[in-house]
């Protein structure tokens, strides 16, 4: 691994170069990826040097030992160092192994956070409610975007499903274990004799896709419209202007009523249909990789239950790494997230980091 690094001062100048290229400048997108593909090589090039330093002082004090008599208040010394500096050379290793580790290309996307009630009826759908709350929030402390994108109200204030575009700054590299079953246990409103119930609700999270990474056939689409539906008021049109798009090869079907526009749902919905087959693309990708290294760098498996929010106890347990707080309404203002979604972009770094 150590041996990629000889070449590091020299991509360092070649995309410094890039930097002052007038034509990379002119195109937005690709002075943006180079931009941060500079920021990625000058960090690895600091840990470098500071790796060789490190190497540089513990030659010095191991010649040093060998020439002092043992026991020797300057021996001593640089014992006492080496003991350090050996400290420093393995967080160095460790950041430098971290920083070769394949990228995931998708970490810098925006997403579409897509969340379906799940077992528990109307309860379910509350609570996807409530999820779709807290992720906005959320993305609100992270001075993110929310789009929502389609939605399938119910009357009491949930949702049988809603699907935003949540757009900023790295949205995906720090959202994108959420994926999976999030299960509630709570007493919910219409239960007259205080017993505790368990629903569930399925969250999925895509990147977004561009139009060059998928292309879609006109001619395999299928476009219909109709009048839009919801709880009444402004959510009932008097014209055709949903949406529903159907992508004839794969089956997928994106409906979106949001806009009273028939041209705004239809560009909308075709954004999500473009997510969803890229999307697919890559899970199809992931289901030829080894168990092995499935459990590496997490399932992806959208079936698998990962999450429990229990309000008797105030309690939010993540049950892949075992993570248990009792902050369960910091956690689902938004305000605590952190603190569930950190530790578990740490376990899998370090899982990643075992396979190298």
């Amino acid at each position: 691994m150590f041996e990629n690094l000889a070449d590091v001062n020299r991509k360092l100048q070649l995309l410094e170069q890039q930097l002052a290229d007038p034509a990379i400048i002119s195109e937005q997108k690709r002075y943006q990826q180079v931009v941060r593909e500079h920021s990625q090589v000058a960090k690895l090039q600091k840990l470098h040097a500071d790796y060789q330093a490190v190497l540089k002082q513990i030659s010095d004090n191991e010649e040093l030992l060998a020439e002092e008599k043992q026991g020797s208040e300057l021996a001593e010394l640089a014992q006492a160092e080496l003991q350090e500096l050996g400290v420093s050379k393995a967080a160095l290793e460790e950041g430098i192994r971290y920083m070769l580790l394949p990228k995931d290309p998708n970490d810098t996307k925006n997403i579409f956070l897509e969340i379906r009630a799940g077992t528990g009826g109307d309860e379910a759908a509350l609570f996807a409610a409530d999820l779709f709350r807290m992720y906005s929030r959320y993305a609100e402390t992270k001075g993110w975007k929310v789009e929502i994108m389609s939605s399938h109200p119910i009357g009491i204030g949930g949702y049988k499903e809603i699907i935003a575009l949540i757009s900023g700054e790295r949205v995906y590299s720090q959202l994108k274990y959420e994926s999976g079953v999030h299960r509630v246990q709570r007493v919910p409103e219409t239960e007259t004799q205080g017993r505790i119930h368990t629903s569930a609700v399925t969250v999925a999270i895509i990147p977004e896709a561009d139009e060059v990474e998928v292309h879609i056939d006109p001619n395999e689409l299928k476009f219909d419209v109709y009048r839009s539906s919801g709880p009444g008021g402004q959510s009932v049109n008097t014209t055709d202007s949903a949406v529903r798009v159907t992508h004839l090869p794969t089956g997928l079907v994106v409906t979106c009523q949001d806009e009273k526009s028939q041209h705004k749902n239809k560009a909308k919905a075709l954004q999500v249909l473009r997510a969803r087959l890229l999307d697919r693309i890559e899970q199809e990708q992931h289901d030829k990789i080894s168990e092995n290294r499935k459990s590496q760098v997490g399932s992806g498996d959208r079936s698998e239950r990962i999450r429990t929010y229990n309000y008797p106890q105030g309690r939010v347990t993540d049950h892949r790494i075992g993570l248990t707080l009792y902050k369960l309404d910091g956690v689902l203002a938004g305000s605590c997230l952190d603190e569930v979604i950190f530790p578990l972009i740490s376990h899998y770094q370090a899982e990643a980091l075992k396979a190298v």
